[in-house]
């Protein structure tokens, strides 16, 4: 008896642990940068290559980040963007051609502070917010032109290998 719901087999968790490593990993990596992060391209690859079973790979995402900076605002944060990230990537996903995904990925940064603000509405209300988000304006300008670039050189070879890895799970 089966209940509706999609099925994992052992190679799409191998897989999706991998992902996730390779999530965990890249953001260890580009640390020094401010605001130079491949997750954004990743969850967007990641949900067009799985769909809702990305939820996984941003589940174990979060607990290991908690699990490595601590779970604070910050943290919360997260629980909300990447899900959203995914989901409007999700609602997006018969798009096609690199320039849309990368000024896609290049708005999120850009809008990325301003949905973190979010968070500090009910820590400090509407003037700590305002003054959180625009105080990291300048972030969120690299943020935006660091996505778009990534998603740029990236999203072709990305995709590419995860169309490979398709034929390995079937």
């Amino acid at each position: 008896m089966t209940t509706g719901k999609a099925k994992i087999t052992v190679r799409e968790t191998a897989l999706m642990g991998a992902m996730t490593a390779l999530l965990v990993l890249s953001v260890h990596i580009m640390a020094p940068l401010p605001n130079v992060e491949p997750v954004t391209l990743l969850i967007i690859l990641y949900t067009l290559f799985l769909g809702g079973k990305v939820a996984y790979i941003l589940a174990a995402y979060l607990l290991i980040e908690g699990c490595f900076y601590g779970f604070g605002i910050w943290w919360m944060m997260y629980v909300y963007l990447w899900p959203l990230l995914s989901l409007l990537t999700f609602l997006f996903r018969r798009k096609e051609g690199i320039l849309f995904w990368s000024l896609f990925s290049g708005a999120f940064g850009l809008f990325f502070g301003a949905l973190c603000s979010l968070a500090y509405l009910f820590v400090g209300g509407p003037g700590t917010a305002f003054a959180w988000w625009v105080a990291g304006i300048p972030y969120d300008l690299i943020h935006c032109a660091a996505n778009f670039v990534l998603c740029m050189a990236l999203f072709r070879p990305m995709n590419r290998l995860l169309k490979k890895f398709r034929l390995w799970l079937s």
